[in-house]
């Protein structure tokens, strides 16, 4: 092998290497940010855990009361 073959062989390696990389880089940064929704659907469970304890403890007394009337004027079979 010549010195120009050496060369070109040695800038295509260093080329596929600085190439794998970048585009490594970029695979990881876009799974990153499909990772970046699982905080979003965290935050409205908690919203919602927090709403469903806010409600329970203003009106858990007439929710009962309601659940059990329902529940009495249930006539089955």
């Amino acid at each position: 092998m010549n010195l120009i073959q050496s060369l070109t062989a040695n800038v295509t390696t260093g080329i596929t290497v600085v190439a794998q990389v970048v585009f490594g880089g970029l695979e990881r940064r876009a799974s990153e940010r499909e990772r970046g929704d699982v905080p979003g659907w965290v935050l409205i469970t908690l919203m919602t855990a927090g709403l469903v304890t806010i409600l329970w403890k203003l009106a858990g007394d007439q929710l009962a009361s309601l659940f059990t009337e329902a529940m009495s004027s249930v006539t089955g079979p």
